[in-house]
């Protein structure tokens, strides 16, 4: 059973393909994305590979119970926390959830783009941070079609109207999301080192309704034309010309991350550097990179995203 669980913030430097294979549509290799939403997503599956991956590649110096984390260990700790790489011997102490998207970029008339969300993506949001022990609170009313909520200044254009790729949209009444009694944008900001992202979070979020932030995601998502030349002719190769969907760069989307005890014999435990849920969990913060890729066309530089792991470190759970 998982007794820690804790958020994992991640922002996308360059455009993302989690891909859901080969489709029929417009696009044919689309992102994944929620069945009764149509919301942009990463399958657990798919995000906690990339996390390993990414884990088994970096040195780290780690102790606990009084052991220091050795060069030969590295894959046994990692076989612990994540499962073993070959045969179902145990179970990983890690868990993960999907990625949900949070905050997503798109260009704007001033203040060149804004972070737009909607009251069905911060409903979510609030029940899966009660999950990790913070509270969020959400009041006043929800916006309508064609309305929306923000503070930003850097996006306003006249007195209440802001524009949206080419769209345009009336700044409606007070919807407010807090945590610690900070806003949405500050709460975040809070997290992030980078004086851009601590600045612009701050005043360039954007609340609309749920149908207009659907069809942000679903049509304002980044779609490439790929093709292949064959050297002999200069021509694109036969069957080679497809298109390719990403996230765009600077989306925001975060998981959660569960930690149990490792999953050992007693004798065995007590000679493992992981033992208590506690103790993943802190290993785990400790061996992520800061960056990571995640996703296809990793040679194409795309997937790489910037980890906030503040939030990570874990504590003793009571068991009362």
């Amino acid at each position: 059973m998982f007794k820690q669980s804790k958020p994992l913030f991640f922002i996308c430097e360059t455009p993302l393909h989690a891909g859901s294979g080969s489709d029929l549509g417009i696009v044919d290799l689309p992102i994944q994305r929620e069945r009764h939403t149509s919301f942009p997503k990463i399958e657990g599956s798919s995000f906690k590979g990339a996390v390993r991956e990414a884990v088994e590649q970096k040195s780290v110096d780690f102790t606990a119970n009084n052991k220091t984390l050795k060069t030969n260990d590295k894959k046994h700790c990692v076989a612990l926390a994540f499962g073993p790489e070959d045969g179902d011997a145990h179970a990983g102490a890690l868990g993960f959830s999907d990625a949900r998207l949070l905050l997503f970029p798109v260009k704007s008339v001033k203040g060149v783009f804004a972070w737009v969300t909607c009251p069905k993506v911060l409903e979510q949001f609030k029940r899966d941070m009660s999950l990790t022990g913070i509270t969020v609170t959400i009041t006043g009313n929800e916006p309508k079609s064609d309305n929306c909520i923000t503070e930003s200044k850097n996006l306003k254009i006249g007195n209440d109207k802001i524009v949206l790729e080419e769209y345009a949209f009336t700044i409606g009444s007070s919807y407010d999301v807090t945590i610690d009694n900070k806003a949405l944008g500050a709460w975040l900001s809070k997290l992030i080192t980078d004086g851009f992202w601590k600045d612009k979070l701050t005043t360039d979020i954007v609340i609309l309704s749920n149908d207009d932030f659907k069809d942000f995601v679903n049509l304002s998502t980044e779609v490439i034309t790929r093709t292949k030349i064959d050297n002999k002719t200069g021509t694109v190769q036969a069957g080679a010309l497809f298109t390719e969907e990403f996230l765009p760069a600077e989306s925001i989307m975060y998981s959660l991350v569960l930690a149990s005890p490792v999953f050992l014999k007693d004798k065995d435990k007590k000679e493992a550097i992981l033992q208590t849920d506690v103790d993943v969990m802190n290993y785990f913060a400790t061996a992520l990179p800061d960056v990571i890729q995640i996703g296809g066309d990793a040679t194409l530089g795309k997937g790489i995203v910037r980890v906030v792991k503040s939030l990570l470190t874990a504590k003793e759970v009571s068991n009362g």
